[in-house]
């Protein structure tokens, strides 16, 4: 069975793979999760989220936003000392504040979810090239989104973390072609096909 060659590297990262990435999104808690995970992880790597996604669950109580966003001073204290936690009180603090922005997406928008994908309007989008994997850091989309989430308030979330959460959410599909999930994570969603220039 192919599979993209990046999660091949240990058990937690071909499961994530094979169960999660790329598939189209619609859950807000989940999309919660992806882009906290996202800017816990600037300046580390994607494997180290995957093995500490644990921890990060239980300090976040699941990924709750709605209390997340009410978390105070004994909480950052609390999920500091947290063994195997990552020690960086700003992106603690970061996760806290997000929580607040999104709530204020939600109460906007109704769902997160139908807030983001508005800006593919609904649609997981295929860019020519990226299925051999010919893979951007950042595209026109991603630095949209960013643009517009910095706006909204959102922190540690640059167009390169972006990037990397609309091919989580399955906004942007970047499984390889030759990969088993490449066609499974669009069976009955609709599709876009877009040239590359077209996102510089």
């Amino acid at each position: 069975m192919e599979r993209c060659r990046w999660c091949l590297c240990n058990e937690k990262m071909i499961k994530y793979h094979d169960e999660e990435w790329g598939m189209p999104l619609h859950d807000d808690r989940k999309q919660f999760e992806f882009l906290m995970m996202e800017a816990m992880q600037c300046g580390l790597n994607w494997n180290m989220m995957i093995q500490k996604r644990e921890i990060f669950r239980t300090c976040f109580d699941g990924f709750d936003y709605e209390k997340v966003a009410a978390y105070q001073e004994a909480d950052i204290r609390r999920i500091m000392e947290t063994e195997g936690m990552i020690r960086s009180r700003r992106k603690i603090e970061a996760v806290i504040h997000n929580a607040v922005c999104f709530l204020k997406i939600r109460e906007e928008f109704g769902t997160f979810s139908e807030y983001l994908w508005k800006f593919s309007e609904g649609k997981t989008i295929q860019y020519m090239g990226h299925q051999k994997g010919n893979l951007p850091a950042r595209n026109g989309l991603s630095d949209m989104v960013s643009k517009d989430l910095k706006k909204r308030g959102f922190k540690y979330l640059g167009s390169v973390t972006v990037y990397s959460h609309l091919q989580a959410c399955g906004i942007i599909n970047d499984h390889a072609e030759s990969c088993f999930r490449y066609k499974e994570v669009t069976a009955g969603v609709p599709v876009v096909r877009k040239r590359r220039d077209k996102e510089a």
